[in-house]
This record gives structure tokens, C-alpha cells and sequence, in this order.
């Protein structure tokens, strides 16, 4: 086994078969949520069914705590509280605590008070409901409110939102939920799992013989066999974020789900995917969004950070940092599902 990665989140190159020929094939199982692929994978095919319940209940408890999509969502009352103190639930405040430290984290890069941008660009439903149109947009950029204006109390579990700012939790809160969930399905059905969730992947307990295989791509509802690379993850956290997808027109305008908060526009498309192992699913995904926003600069800030990461580039070039495999070393054989 030539391990590339020792830190929590490590992924390997396998030199042996995908699963030892004695070895019990993990069950896979796939479902929608977030408006996008959900994943499964559990080491014992027997607890499947109750795991998948399990996973459907905690990624709706996240979808009503926090989802800018429904007016009954937790959330909404930040958005409608005038500046006031507002008692939350543990898991509204726990998802604002995580959001607001991937910012201060990322210095800013990724930022949930974005969520008035996201609105005038015209993501302000479900994504499968976010349309094309052939009118020009009318909007003028401007930097983002700023995180540090979110106030956190964690003796009253409160959080104060300044008058006229909409938070956006999307991408930290679904990487939350791929780390809550994987624990919470491994520890109850006593086996090594996994869940993905779009672009966001999770790990717990004993990963199968040569680690969880995950392919990656652009997009996660590519099939196994085209994905562009193939990793080994044995634990921790896998996160890609794209500007190819979750992608609309808005008349000569191509508008995507990244935002710079720094401009208050959405991010370059300098690179079209970027992916990232981390000791957990929130950090990856902070990484990964943020290289997005750092453009061309996100090279040297990875490597400064000692992250390991693959980016690709809008002309199709490949860029790795601090260890990650390249595509040649990567399995040639077909991963259990795909994470984008």
C-alpha cells in the first residue's frame, strides 16, 4: 500500500485489488436531498434499510433547521428578527458556529453572509427550480456584509443577525451533515460507513480492505466508469467544489453558486473543479470553496496550508499539492460512487 497521506482525512493508492477476494462487499445506496445525490455506503449490507432511515431523518432535521429554500426553516426567524437576539435550536447554532469559523478560517473567502447575493443572482430555490433566462441581469456587486457581524451566544443559544443580512449555510451545513450523519449511522449500526452528499464526503469507523474507493469528477451523477480519478479515502473528510455545475444563464451570463464575498459577484471560474482531503468533511469543503474564490492564487495558498488537493483548471489542466496522487497513480478500475 503506497500511502500518499498519513494525517486524519489520508487517502492511499491501492497496489492490491479493491476489496480482498474474502472480504464483504459494502452495501451502496443512493437517494436525493440538498437537491442532490445522497450516498450510503454501509460495511454491513444487513443494516442498510435502518441506516438509510436513520440518514434520511438527520439530513431533514439540517434541511428545517437551516434551508433559505422553505419559509418554515429555523433560519428564517434570523432573517425576520430585525437585529434582535433570536433563541435557536443546538443544531441552528452549531450549524451558524461552523459557518462562521470556516470564515474567520478562510479569511473571509467563504462567507455566509452571502446570502442576498445568491438571492439577486437568481438562486433563490431549490436549485432544480433555478432557471435560465434570456433577460440580462440587473444587479449591482457589492462585498459582502462580513461574517464578524454575526453574533453568537452560546450560554442562551442565541444568534443576532444584523437588520437586512441572509445568511447562506449551503455549502458548510451540507458538509456538516455528511460529518454528523456518518457518525451518528456508524456508531448506531456498529460498522464502518460513509456518506456523500453531492460533492461533500464523510468517513467513520473501519474502512473496507484499501479504503473507501470515491471517484472524482465534475459532477456526482457522472457514472463510476467516466469519472476522471479514482481515491482511496480510510478516513476523515473529501470535498469538491465546481463551477461547472449548479450552473444558469442570466441573458449573456453565465452565473454559478460560488460567490466572492470580497466583490459580492460570483467567483472566477479560473478552475472548474477542486478537491479536497481534510480530517473532516467541513474542513475539506472550506478549503475546496475557498480555492475556488482564491482563483489563481489557490496553488500556493493550499501548499502553504499543507492541504492536499487536486485542481482542474477551465482548460482541462491538472494541478495537485502536498501529496495527492496524481492520475496516474490513481485505481483504474471503477469507484462505488462518484463525488463531486
Amino acid at each position: 500500500m503506497d500511502v500518499v497521506a498519513s494525517q486524519p482525512g489520508a487517502f492511499a493508492t491501492p497496489e492490491i485489488s479493491k476489496y480482498e477476494d474474502d472480504a464483504p462487499r459494502p452495501c451502496v445506496r443512493h437517494s436525493r436531498a440538498f437537491g442532490t445525490t445522497v450516498t450510503l455506503a454501509l460495511a454491513r449490507p444487513e443494516r442498510i434499510d435502518s441506516a438509510q432511515k436513520l440518514l434520511a431523518g438527520e439530513l431533514d432535521a439540517i434541511d428545517r433547521a437551516c434551508s433559505r429554500f422553505r419559509a418554515d426553516s429555523e433560519i428564517w426567524r434570523l432573517y425576520t428578527s430585525g437585529g434582535t437576539w433570536v433563541p435557536v435550536s443546538p443544531l441552528l447554532f452549531e450549524l451558524v458556529a461552523t459557518a462562521l469559523g470556516v470564515a474567520e478560517r478562510t479569511g473571509g473567502a467563504v462567507d455566509p453572509t452571502v446570502g442576498d447575493v445568491l438571492e439577486a443572482i437568481g438562486y433563490d430555490r431549490d436549485f432544480a427550480q433555478v432557471e435560465s433566462l434570456a433577460t440580462e441581469l440587473s444587479f449591482d456587486p457589492r462585498p459582502a456584509p462580513g461574517w464578524w457581524r454575526v453574533e453568537l451566544d452560546a450560554s442562551a443559544c442565541s444568534v443576532r443577525v444584523p437588520p437586512g443580512v441572509r445568511l447562506d449555510l449551503g455549502a458548510s451545513a451540507k458538509a456538516l451533515a455528511a460529518d454528523l450523519a456518518v457518525r451518528h449511522v456508524a456508531s448506531v449500526a456498529g460498522c464502518g460507513a460513509l456518506v456523500g452528499i453531492g460533492g461533500d464526503v464523510s468517513v467513520s469507523g473501519d474502512p473496507p480492505a484499501g479504503g473507501w474507493p470515491v471517484g472524482i469528477s465534475v459532477d456526482s451523477s457522472t457514472p463510476v466508469e467516466a469519472v476522471g480519478q479514482v481515491v482511496s479515502v480510510f478516513s476523515g473528510g473529501l470535498a469538491s467544489s465546481s463551477t461547472a455545475v449548479r450552473s444558469w444563464r442570466r441573458g449573456h451570463r453565465l452565473l454559478h453558486h460560488i460567490v466572492d464575498p470580497f466583490t459580492g459577484d460570483v467567483a472566477s471560474s479560473h478552475w472548474r473543479l477542486v478537491s479536497v482531503a481534510a480530517g473532516s468533511c467541513v474542513d475539506a469543503n472550506a478549503s475546496s470553496t475557498a480555492a475556488i474564490v482564491w482563483g489563481e492564487r489557490a496553488v500556493p495558498r493550499l501548499e502553504a496550508l499543507e492541504v492536499p488537493a487536486r485542481l482542474v483548471r477551465h482548460d482541462d489542466a491538472v494541478f495537485t499539492t502536498c501529496g495527492w496522487p496524481s492520475d496516474a497513480q490513481a485505481w483504474t478500475s471503477p469507484p462505488e460512487f462518484t463525488a463531486r
